[in-house]
């Protein structure tokens, strides 16, 4: 099989121009010899990230300190044709950060400082390359919270979520990236340097440019910096994970919960996920039953009455015959461990080579649509094994496809691109999204068309001119110019 592959719209660019682009930052804009790196493990590690479906293939991987540097290697690269690549924790899913073709990486590491705090405003400054983990321990030092929170924060860079606007497991009530980020500075494709809305509440000065960098994966330019609000810590909380046999159920208890409770969290895994982490080893059974279906939820419950509430809503949900069994954390260690059942899938399923779609649609759509999607996948693939899970309290669907052990790797993700028409038919069916979180990079760029019509095509396109006339930002991402 031959990965689908960008078209770009000029050649890889002349080593002479990029030797030069180099040697100019050295001498011009004060760049340490450390600051650039050309050697072949570099180029491998920098270039890429978490996907495996093209092979990373920079020049040269840059590591700018200031937002000045940024904007140099952005000045240079459009007077040497250069492409630039942005690079933050290259946890990816969708080939957003990989450099297939010459192009120089642009790396975040190094600026990974966090500036002022304003207690006043519950916001904080920082830069690009603050890992997640790092911003989220912060907040908790001032006795608040950063709720954006995935598997990879102990190595996601804020500059990459805020390029994807990232989710994860907390959506359902405190949203995506997008809620979070009150201001921002970038470079655009010209080599501007903008500072959008700082950081304030009420703005009502005409386009919220901020708005357009929040998603645009890099394409539009380079975020250097952002403003972060915070929010107040959540309070004792409390998980639990209950089974079902029926995927009708687990939207029963969705909307038995919601009805009375704020939940922070619910999320959704089968029983495939099940049997996978227990052949594992590192977590154990929730309980003695084994059901079809498993929903972990999360509330705070700072009140005797909250519990007592949940409970009530627990028994209701038994009474009906939705939920087979069921176990609540009685302690903050034991809530650790039964979050392990949700955030262990991605990784005990990695040494199968799943193939991942990262799909969302509403909400009241979603026990038809994975209906109609099990289906597809029997149908045409009966010796296929398919795993889900994902956040169903906000409508996105993790489908991972299992490779067959005497399948080759070409082959399975041959086969299951022939799949992904039919996946991404039923999500045009429903009007939903082929990349509900993980951005559209390389992998989902042929598919693009099903979440988005030509007319938008277009005016995306224009956008992408007005910022990086010269397409020299993550050329090839998105969409092809």
């Amino acid at each position: 099989m031959t990965p689908y592959a960008p078209q770009p719209t000029t050649t890889n660019p002349d080593n002479d121009a990029v030797t030069t682009m180099l040697s100019t930052l050295i001498d011009t804009h004060q760049f340490e010899p450390s600051q650039i790196k050309t050697d072949n493990e570099s180029l491998l590690h920098w270039g890429k990230d978490w996907t495996k479906h093209f092979a990373p293939a920079p020049s040269a991987i840059v590591f700018p300190k200031t937002t000045e540097q940024v904007q140099a290697i952005v000045l240079l690269a459009n007077e040497h044709h250069v492409v630039l690549t942005p690079s933050g924790g290259r946890t990816g899913l969708s080939a957003g950060a990989v450099a297939a073709d010459g192009e120089i990486v642009v790396s975040f590491d190094k600026m990974n400082q966090i500036g002022q705090f304003y207690p006043a405003d519950r916001m904080v400054e920082i830069e690009a390359g603050v890992v997640t983990e790092q911003l989220q321990q912060f907040a908790e030092s001032k006795d608040l919270y950063y709720p954006v929170d995935f598997a990879s924060a102990g190595s996601s860079q804020i500059g990459g979520n805020i390029g994807t606007n990232a989710g994860g497991i907390k959506v359902i009530r405190y949203g995506m990236t997008r809620q979070w980020i009150m201001g921002l500075t970038v470079v655009t494709g010209k080599g501007d340097i903008l500072h959008l809305n700082r950081g304030m509440i009420k703005n009502a000065t005409g386009y919220d440019l901020r708005q357009l960098f929040i998603g645009s994966e890099g394409t539009l330019g380079f975020v250097t910096h952002a403003q972060i609000k915070l929010e107040r810590q959540p309070q004792d909380l409390n998980v639990m994970v209950l089974g079902m046999d029926s995927f009708n159920d687990v939207m029963n208890v969705l909307s038995a919960f919601q009805a009375k409770i704020d939940l922070t969290a619910f999320e959704f895994f089968d029983a495939v996920a099940v049997d996978k982490l227990m052949a594992h080893g590192q977590v154990q059974e929730p309980f003695e039953s084994r059901t079809k279906f498993y929903t972990l939820l999360e509330f705070e419950a700072p009140y005797e009455p909250i519990m007592d509430k949940a409970m009530g809503i627990f028994e209701h949900c038994m009474e009906q015959g939705w939920v087979v069994d069921g176990v609540m954390s009685q302690s903050l260690a034991q809530a650790e461990e039964l979050w392990k059942l949700r955030e262990y899938i991605s990784e005990t399923i990695s040494v199968f080579t799943p193939y991942k779609n990262d799909v969302s649609v509403l909400i009241s759509h979603v026990p038809e649509f994975i209906a109609e999607i099990d289906h597809i996948v029997a149908s045409n693939y009966p010796d296929f094994e398919v795993c889900w899970f994902g956040h169903i309290g906000d409508g996105n669907l993790h489908l991972n496809i299992l490779k067959p052990e005497n399948m080759s790797k070409d082959d399975f993700f041959a086969e299951c691109q022939v799949v992904n028409k039919y996946v991404f038919e039923t999500v045009e069916k429903y009007n939903g999204s082929v990349s509900a979180e993980h951005g559209v990079g390389m992998t989902k760029k042929p598919y693009l068309h099903y979440s988005r019509s030509q007319t938008e095509m277009d005016y995306l396109k224009q956008i992408k001119h007005v910022f990086d006339p010269n397409n020299i930002m993550n050329r090839g991402k998105i969409f092809d110019m």
